[in-house]
């Protein structure tokens, strides 16, 4: 099977924060060690040796991103590639890939990887359009899109069942029948970050870490978070370490959403936490997860996926999480909590009862088990059959 993977990468600069980069780079090679021939067009290459690679333009913004597509490129690349499936992991980009493959008289499955979602939905079932893509009013058209993306699609792939259950809403209310063509593929885990919880080592007498590894936008919910941190800390048996994963961006992106820079900057005032960054370094990465406790799950309501809640639990850390969307559906139930205070005692009691913390470190690790990169590449392979 000859795989054409089509990868939108945002912040070319900070390769390490970009999921969608790191979930390529993961699934590439193991879909080439599954016999697939892959080639990843995209403005970084993706994958090992074994896997062709097209560099694209950077998009530029997250718009540009979904509105954008250059056909003629598109065009080029499948006659050069004669794939036999066609994934665009920026679904919003199907229709046109839809086109291209029209021209060439190409007869490729087409699929469409729903990686982010641009909606939620409330408690009551209303469908909310998410803020960071509704700048100018743009939300709905964005909606539309990934409607039209899933309507040109031979198969959507989702995350998780959280997504699936979405998506479908969305689609019906969207006129889209996806019929039998949706297919829940989740991420795979990072084999680097994978460490039996058995041999972890706590700092006796130290506070306990926990680790906040999410990108500090607004629509994360990180307002949220900066008001619980303050709780967090205030008994000091609890310190937080907060990753800084873009560093400096470019004028663009701060253009559009300032919010991560506001947010780190009012989590460095307040004391016990630190600002710490993995300089796009992996090592240093796992280095920074090991010397935590446990690790504090994103404030966002449209989260049909984390892979930074994974990458902790991969490394035997609890995650405590609010009671939401996938999280939800993920995190042992003994670890969700619905108020600040529920929270605060979850923390607390991860950092100081061994016995409590030993038990969900290894349901944390087990939780990851069946997201090995070589059993995804066969549920990926087996949904483009």
């Amino acid at each position: 099977m000859r795989v054409l993977y089509l990868l939108n990468i945002s912040n070319p600069d900070q390769l390490s924060a970009d999921s969608g980069w790191i979930f390529a780079d993961l699934l590439a090679p193991a879909l080439a060690d599954a016999g697939a021939e892959v080639t990843v067009a995209a403005p970084a290459a993706a994958g090992d040796a074994r896997c062709g690679f097209h560099q694209t333009k950077v998009p530029g913004t997250k718009y540009r991103a979904r509105f954008s597509a250059d056909i003629d490129e598109l065009v080029a690349l499948i006659r050069a590639e004669k794939p036999d499936v066609v994934v665009a992991n920026q679904i919003e980009e199907a229709p046109a890939i839809r086109t291209a493959l029209l021209e060439v008289g190409s007869d490729a499955l087409l699929a469409g990887y729903c990686h982010y979602l641009p909606f939620s939905f409330s408690g009551g079932g209303q469908l909310l359009l998410d803020p960071s893509l509704n700048d100018v009013g743009l939300g709905r058209p964005v909606l539309l899109a990934f409607a039209a993306g899933m309507a040109a699609c031979d198969r959507v792939m989702v995350h998780s069942s959280t997504a699936a259950s979405w998506v479908s809403a969305a689609a019906a209310r969207m006129a889209v029948d996806l019929g039998d063509r949706l297919r829940v593929v989740p991420a795979p885990r990072d084999e680097r970050l994978v460490r039996d919880p058995v041999t972890a080592c706590r700092q006796q007498g130290a506070a306990a870490i926990g680790v906040y590894n999410h990108r500090l936008y607004a629509h994360y919910g990180t307002e949220q978070f900066v008001h619980l941190a303050r709780d967090l800390v205030a008994s000091g048996a609890v310190h937080l370490q907060v990753m800084d994963l873009f560093g400096q961006r470019r004028a663009a992106r701060t253009g559009l959403d300032d919010s991560p820079e506001r947010m780190r900057d009012q989590l460095a005032a307040l004391p016990h936490v630190q600002i710490v960054s993995d300089r796009g370094d992996r090592i240093r990465y796992r280095n920074l997860l090991a010397d935590a406790r446990f690790g504090i799950a994103p404030f966002r309501p449209g989260c049909p996926w984390s892979m930074s809640v994974i990458d902790c639990q991969g490394m035997g850390l609890p995650v405590i999480a609010p009671r939401l969307g996938w999280l939800a559906e993920h995190i042992d139930p003994e670890l969700c909590f619905t108020t600040p205070a529920e929270a605060v005692a979850l923390a607390e009691r991860l950092a100081t009862d061994d016995e409590f913390h030993a038990v969900h470190a290894k349901r944390a690790h087990a939780s990851t088990a069946d997201f090995a990169p070589d059993l995804v590449a066969g549920r990926y392979l087996e949904a483009l059959s």
